[in-house]
């Protein structure tokens, strides 16, 4: 199981006042003094004001409590023999697979369970939670805080964004409001109500650790990280700022243990929005495509650019018939902005991107060796089939360490272009990561068609060149220090 899981929940935190003391704390308090003393030159850098009030999460408790749901469901779904080992089984309250063996491991139907949280947003019963919670579900049932039971419909799911829409039959229904996730700010306090373990209406709280966290689940969205304590059940419930506010829809947490350890994460609730317009709408979610594959700017990739700091998301493949090829994107360009919007990590990029509608054009600043060009792309639909990507060509040797010989007919077709075959690595380049196997197809973004090409760009190059290589389906740029 991954150590991504899908489990969202709140966080109990505990408050410890500490003071200095002793020798140590004196020491420690009278140093600056002792420095100016001296006559240091450097001015002792203010203190940053003490919050005189903690926020008042029993008045929000109080005041919104009720407008988050309790949810409930039952289905079936196919399970393979791998699904039905118990051992690797993920929490029964979270995830509520009971699976039984079938003869011979057969994949057969067995039933779903399963409970998580929500919070309704309209009077007339529209409810938000994960998708992840209502996956297979055939009945779901929501239950308010005074006990009444609602059959629900599931009007929309979108498992990219992992965000659901429900919708019950009752008027009058207490609702939350919703906050401004562009004001949230790291160190925040924050706040979560939901069902862990089934325990309805539990409140917990904690801080926002950091935004914009991209995930290796292939997901477009830009996840609010917690210390807010998550745990099977409260998947799907709110996530309140001090205000009283939702700024987020707890959904996952990193956990070797499959149980709460410290760091959780919680969908925007501006991306939970967009899906619920879109769904109720249409009774669909569309995310449109760039096509490009896109990989983080290292310190050693900025080297070897030329670029001025580390940041962006650097195209290491770009798709056949794509919007971006049309664009004209190249691998080796670095991407900087969409819409002015600065793209600072390479998952800032499928963010954007993932969020904006088929059909859109976006701006992209773009630098390209050295130079900034603005393209613009018109997005397609994010299930639409293209072509593999294009692979560009390159080659290195000499001071890299590599073993180099070009492909044959047969492999330039598998590859889909020319390039250069790691037969052997040594040196810069074994430190680098490149593996026998690979196959080199560019150097700091320069197709390379022989060795001798390679041997001549490596000879002009600094401290740092950047090896576009594919490894099996993947594309990737990899620096190497030349030392």
């Amino acid at each position: 199981m991954s150590k991504f899981t899908s489990k969202a929940a709140p966080l109990a935190l505990a408050i410890a006042a500490a003071g200095f003391g002793g020798a140590v704390g004196n020491e420690l308090l009278h140093h600056p003094a002792q420095a100016q003393s001296a006559g240091a030159a450097a001015a002792p850098v203010p203190a940053v004001p003490a919050a005189t009030t903690l926020p008042d999460f029993a008045r929000i408790t109080d005041r919104y409590g009720p407008a988050v749901v309790n949810i409930s469901v039952s289905g079936m779904r196919k399970a393979s023999a791998e699904d039905l080992d118990p051992e690797g089984a993920a929490d029964p309250w979270e995830l509520f697979r009971r699976f039984q063996q079938g003869p011979q491991g057969a994949p057969r139907n067995v039933p779903v369970r399963g409970l998580g949280s929500g919070f309704i947003v309209s009077p007339d019963g529209l409810i938000l939670t994960n998708a992840h919670v209502v996956a297979d579900a055939s009945e779901v049932t929501v239950k308010l805080t005074d006990r009444r039971e609602f059959r629900a419909k599931v009007l929309g799911s979108d498992p990219k964004t992992d965000v659901a829409v429900l919708k019950i039959e009752a008027r009058g229904l207490p609702v939350v409001q919703l906050g401004d996730v562009k004001a949230l700010r790291p160190g925040e306090w924050v706040a979560a109500i939901g069902s862990p373990f089934g325990f309805e209406n539990t409140v917990t709280a904690g801080v926002v650790s950091a935004k914009g966290r991209t995930l290796p689940d292939d997901s477009a969205v830009p996840f609010i990280q917690t210390d807010v304590a998550v745990n099977p059940g409260n998947s799907g419930g709110p996530l309140f700022n001090a205000r009283g506010e939702v700024v987020g829809i707890n959904s996952q947490i990193y956990s070797r243990s499959g149980g709460y350890q410290g760091v959780s994460f919680a969908i925007p609730i501006d991306v939970a929005t967009r899906v619920q317009q879109q769904i109720v709408a249409t009774g669909k979610v569309q995310h449109a495509r760039l096509g490009v594959s896109v990989q983080d700017v290292n310190q050693a990739l900025a080297d070897s650019f030329k670029l001025d700091s580390p940041r962006g998301a650097l195209v290491a493949g770009v798709q056949k018939g794509s919007p971006a090829e049309k664009a004209g994107l190249q691998p080796g360009d670095v991407i900087r902005e969409v819409d002015g919007q600065p793209v600072v990590a390479s998952g800032d990029l499928p963010a954007a991107i993932g969020l904006a509608r088929p059909g859109d054009k976006v701006r992209l600043q773009v630098l390209r060796q050295g130079k900034s060009v603005e393209l613009t792309a018109a997005l397609a639909a994010a299930d639409d089939k293209v072509a593999a990507a294009a692979a560009p060509d390159a080659a290195p040797q000499g001071r890299l360490g590599l073993a180099l010989r070009p492909l044959d007919r047969d492999e330039q077709r598998e590859v889909g272009s020319a390039g250069l075959l790691v037969e052997d690595v040594s040196g810069a380049a074994a430190r680098a990561g490149v593996q026998p196997g690979d196959v080199v197809l560019a150097i700091n973004g320069t197709p390379a068609r022989d060795i001798a090409q390679v041997r001549s760009a490596v000879a002009k190059a600094d401290k740092t060149v950047a090896l576009l290589i594919q490894r099996g389906d993947d594309k990737l740029f990899v620096p190497v220090r030349l030392g």
